[in-house]
């Protein structure tokens, strides 16, 4: 895990590998091209049929990028195809070309998201299934989305620069009418497992920007659960446990969170790899009924008190990052307490004695995601944290 924005991260491994290893299953899949044009595509997503990762994760794309992939578009230039799932009946999950759609999408709303707002956009879109024109039109949340294009060459304007969709005047109905290439995927077997749709996101993605792991079994798995998730994942308490006031881009804050509440929950059934464990755990919640997901928040809110009161140096390196493998064992063991006794406070003695444990380090300074350690760290956490009261 090299990536500068994990820097605040500590795994327990130089770097936490947990690649798949083995044979990767034989899929049936069926693939159609279909040539949609602008608005077609506009109307699918508006609509609610296409289910765009791009809401979930944040928009990256600056107006210039985004505007050049409109000036394309409109004189014609090719645009690279977009991959769609078919989940079901007129229900598709966007695998490749997020970025793409949601640019249209904005253009043809006529607005462009600040930089600053889009993790509150993504968490309003949760909320509502939609962007509200409350939102839309408000200027705190997004600027007009005018082209902005360079000069064609020195002293001469690209005609198309400040233009907005509705300002294309006589270019308007060429850019609704122009078509995009979409390959629609459908897996046929196996019937009961959607794990190709993960491997396509893996291995498209590869080319250029890779999305992390949990950017795609956000995008896989999106759920009620997962909408729960993101607004705790705002949380100031979980923000200041973590010492990242703002959103990891890439979604590593959620993956430790989610790390903490899939071992609380199903720790005692961990096997490998991390990957497979955390996408069971993705996809098992999200047949959560509303109660379900209530009492697992309840539980989570419960939990971030106790941690509030709890100093936070014990959670550091001596590297000054977060530690996740003593996190998810202190996170499961508390949870899994005071979920059976809401009084329970953690001390902060045990803490420090945890953190500094011989045999809880065994556990957790290499091959961090193998049964034997991953188990081991919660057996010693639950045996430190339980023997001991403020």
């Amino acid at each position: 895990m090299t990536d500068e924005a994990y820097e605040w991260l500590e795994t327990g491994d130089k770097a936490e590998v947990d690649d798949e290893v083995g044979q990767i299953d034989e899929y049936d899949l069926t693939s159609s091209p279909n040539d949609f044009n602008v608005k077609t595509i506009f109307d699918f997503v508006e609509s609610g049929a296409v289910k765009i990762p791009g809401f979930q994760r944040n928009y990256v794309w600056d107006i210039r990028r985004a505007s050049k992939l409109i000036e394309s578009l409109i004189i014609g230039l090719p645009v690279p195809q977009i991959f769609l799932y078919e989940e079901g009946r007129n229900s598709f999950l966007v695998i490749d070309g997020q970025q793409r759609l949601m640019t249209i999408y904005y253009f043809m709303r006529g607005r462009f998201p600040r930089r600053d707002k889009r993790v509150e956009i993504r968490r309003v879109f949760n909320e509502e299934g939609r962007i509200p024109d409350s939102i839309l039109q408000d200027d705190s949340y997004f600027d007009n989305f005018n082209l902005q294009l360079s000069e064609v060459s020195p002293g001469r304007a690209n005609k198309f620069n400040k233009l907005n969709y509705h300002t294309l005047d006589d270019h308007k109905l060429q850019f609704d009418l122009r078509t995009i290439r979409n390959i629609i995927v459908k897996q046929v077997r196996p019937s009961n497992d959607d794990s190709s749709i993960y491997e396509m996101f893996n291995r498209l993605n590869t080319g250029g920007i890779l999305l992390s792991p949990q950017e795609i079994r956000s995008s896989l798995y999106h759920s009620d659960f997962y909408d729960a998730l993101f607004k705790l994942n705002l949380d100031l308490r979980w923000r200041t446990l973590l010492g990242q006031l703002d959103p990891d881009l890439h979604m590593r804050d959620i993956e430790v969170l989610l790390r903490g509440i899939a071992m609380w929950k199903l720790g005692k059934d961990y096997a490998p790899s991390m990957v497979k464990f955390l996408n069971r755990y993705s996809k098992d919640a999200k047949t959560y009924t509303s109660q379900e997901i209530a009492s697992v928040e309840a539980v989570v809110n419960t939990t971030l008190d106790a941690f509030s009161t709890l100093p936070r140096e014990p959670f550091l390196t001596r590297q000054g990052r977060f530690s996740l493998p003593l996190f998810e064992a202190v996170f499961a063991a508390a949870a899994k307490k005071l979920e059976r006794e809401a009084d329970w406070t953690i001390s902060a003695d045990a803490l420090h004695e945890l953190a500094s444990s011989s045999d809880f380090q065994k556990h957790a300074s290499e091959q961090t995601t193998n049964t034997s350690n991953v188990k081991g760290r919660l057996s010693v956490a639950e045996e430190i944290l339980y023997a001991k009261r403020p």
